[in-house]
């Protein structure tokens, strides 16, 4: 690969946001004529993005740093269809009112990480559903469906997973190609954007834009792809045992999202520096190669940077403090999880495995069953034997809250109403 002029890339290729190019040499000089604006496309199936939506994100908040103008394009339209890239099932679908309630939820999530204005470099958000909704479909399939090859589209990694694997790839869905392809031509046609970003199993779908726009308006556009994270042990990047990894504080606590990150891989820890902080360079390769058990420090910091920049400084040191609190002081933490349950029912005692389960310590009563039976449980830093043991207000320290433990690093408070 030759070696690229432009801030942006050169920033991208070093922190590890790059994948593929349609044309690399082709796209550094047009980042070099001066500001260029691309987008990356975010369907609205839940009302918060997961960390695995962290990477595209934290991509165009360096694109915007590097003073180019970012576009959050959130598909109203394609939400409605699903796409069927990385999915081994047909996607649920929804209704208006629950995209309209989604993109609600996630537009306070890009306020974080990005600068909106209407300045050359600001950031805007657009809703595909406002060009989508209107198409006449004959004149659709006559202006632009003549563009697209079935056997081009079939042999896309997208589509080839799901025929591989005998799951059903509707009609619905396949024409998610050709919608995606046009939300390309049709941002061109409005704002001159240039240039389309996403994850390398959105690679299909952007060359398909690429083309559409170079056949029907002779527009020359160009795709990026940022490679699809795994964790050094194969775990897909923004889940855990528990569930997602939500971005909206309202889906998360902060202590549990600083929590997530603190619980980095040791194999991650210089590489997701790199990705989901914005610390330099010299300062990453410090805390990557710190020996031995030094390399918790390093994922103290990469949580309290990571945390800052989803929910805030004062959440991410407080997240931080009751971690210390918690695990190195032997103190309750403020910031732990919280739930309150009615007193009346504490009087009378609730089993073990369901307080578990209520307080999002394990997914289902039959895994807070297995927790307690694997010795993995403990009530105000005892060990419990038995899943079914009654927990009341007995057990209510003197702190005013019942201590639940779920192996060393994660806990809740229950604590009476």
């Amino acid at each position: 690969m030759s070696e690229v002029k432009s801030e942006f890339l050169r920033e991208a290729l070093r922190r590890g946001f790059f994948h593929q190019c349609t044309d690399l040499e082709g796209l550094d000089a047009l980042l070099l004529e001066g500001p260029v604006t691309a987008y990356i496309g975010f369907d609205m199936t839940a009302d918060s993005l997961h960390a695995g939506s962290l990477l595209p994100i934290m991509l165009l908040r360096l694109f915007q740093q590097t003073g180019n103008k970012p576009v959050v394009l959130m598909g109203g339209g394609t939400t409605k269809i699903g796409d069927p890239s990385g999915k081994d099932e047909a996607r649920q679908l929804l209704s208006e009112e629950q995209i309209a309630a989604n993109m609600a939820g996630i537009r306070s999530i890009f306020d974080k990480f990005l600068t909106f204005g209407d300045g050359p470099s600001d950031a805007v958000m657009v809703n595909n559903d406002d060009w989508l909704k209107g198409i006449n479909y004959i004149e659709f399939l006559r202006d632009y469906g003549r563009h697209f090859s079935v056997n081009r589209m079939l042999s896309f990694d997208s589509v080839k997973l799901r025929l591989d694997r005998e799951q059903p790839l509707t009609f619905l869905e396949f024409n998610y190609m050709i919608l995606q392809a046009y939300d390309f031509l049709e941002l061109n046609r409005r704002m001159g954007l240039r240039l389309q970003m996403g994850g390398s199993d959105q690679w299909g779908n952007i060359v398909n834009g690429v083309e559409l726009g170079r056949r029907v308006d002779g527009a020359e556009l160009f795709g990026l792809t940022n490679p699809l994270l795994t964790t050094a042990s194969g775990a897909k990047m923004g889940k855990s045992a528990q569930g997602a990894i939500w971005l909206n504080e309202a889906r998360l606590s902060s202590y549990d999202y600083w929590q997530y990150w603190r619980n980095t891989e040791d194999a991650d820890v210089g590489r997701f520096l790199r990705l989901f902080t914005e610390l330099p360079e010299a300062e990453v390769q410090r805390l990557e190669s710190l020996p031995g058990a030094e390399i918790n420090e390093a994922k103290k910091i990469l949580a309290t940077e990571a945390t800052s920049l989803c929910r805030g400084a004062a959440a991410a040191k407080a997240a931080e403090e009751t971690a210390l609190k918690t695990f190195e002081q032997g103190a309750l933490g403020d910031d732990l999880p919280t739930i309150e349950v009615a007193r009346g029912e504490l009087d009378a005692g609730l089993p073990a495995f369901e307080l578990f389960r209520r307080a999002g310590l394990a997914a289902s009563g039959g895994e807070a069953r297995r927790l307690i039976k694997g010795g993995g449980a403990r009530l105000n830093d005892e060990k419990i034997s038995d899943e079914a043991q009654s927990i009341t207000s007995a057990d209510v320290s003197a702190e005013g809250v019942i201590k639940l433990s779920a192996g060393k690093k994660r806990h809740a408070l229950v604590r009476p109403a």
